[in-house]
């Protein structure tokens, strides 16, 4: 029998397509991998902003995961938006008990409007009882200073910042740099040893960047998937953001924050020899 491969994506739905499970099933589809999910909550949102959210009850979670994992045997996971606590701990037991090849988990804090996303009281659990279980955490600068407590301007900042996250017990992290002012952008993957990989880009001026953050972690999951090792699998998830900013600039959608083009270079559905 052939088989395809399988990225599992446990996050929040957005109604409006752009983001959360919605983004993660564009691109992973995109870049030519079966897609399940397991969704953590419900969000009522639009372009404009995050008008409310209603977390799933976790035994719900936990047996989403589970069926998934009990039957598709996911290559890779990407985590995003979790806002509960027992969300996060039925997560973390299900990491344990089946141990995936690969976990990135993108600590979703602040949407792309500003709308906070996260209880404060869960953020101690995914850091002590979540993070250690991943192979990447990739938190964008807010999310940095929100996870550091420091003040993060420039990239010398962003490489402490990004050693300073591997306490938390994630093998990768890759801080990324899109909030930063200037022409170039810089993204910083640093591994428990080792120097840091600096990865660059240009400044890409567009509205439409809702759900870039959900839509980076599922694609290096995939990529991940596919084969690729960390710093090759971000390399191409960086080319394929890139893409997707590019071909989707000029394209309205809603009144406020806009959509990438998941689907500006997609690849057929890939299929594996074997079990």
């Amino acid at each position: 029998m052939k088989r395809y491969p399988v990225v599992l994506s446990i996050a929040g739905s957005d109604s409006s397509g752009g983001a959360g499970i919605q983004a993660d099933l564009k691109a992973i589809s995109a870049l030519g991998a079966y897609s399940a999910t397991a969704i953590t909550a419900i969000t009522v949102q639009n372009t404009l902003g995050v008008r409310a959210i209603h977390p799933v009850p976790p035994e719900y979670v936990k047996g989403q995961i589970e069926a998934v994992m009990d039957d598709l045997s996911p290559d890779a996971v990407k985590i995003g938006m979790i806002n509960d606590i027992e969300i996060v701990r039925v997560i973390a037991q299900a990491l344990k008990k089946y141990q995936p090849a690969h976990v990135v988990f993108d600590p979703v804090m602040i949407s792309t409007s500003g709308s906070k996303l996260i209880n404060d009281d869960a953020i101690a659990v995914l850091t002590s009882e979540l993070m250690p279980l991943t192979d990447l955490i990739t938190p964008n600068l807010d999310e940095a200073e929100v996870l550091t407590g420091k003040k993060i301007t420039n990239l010398d900042e962003m490489k402490a910042a990004a050693r300073s996250l591997l306490n938390y017990g994630s093998k990768w992290v890759l801080v990324k740099g899109g909030h930063l002012q200037g022409e170039i952008i810089y993204d910083v993957l640093q591994a428990q040893e080792g120097d840091p990989v600096i990865f660059t880009g240009d400044h890409i001026e567009s509205k439409n960047v809702h759900g870039t953050g959900c839509t980076l972690s599922s694609s290096i999951a995939t990529f991940l998937a596919l084969g690729d090792s960390m710093p090759k699998a971000v390399e191409q998830a960086k080319a394929y953001i890139t893409g997707a900013i590019r071909h989707g600039k000029d394209v309205k959608v809603g009144h406020g924050n806009g959509p990438l083009n998941h689907f500006w270079k997609p690849v057929p559905m890939i299929v594996y020899d074997g079990e």
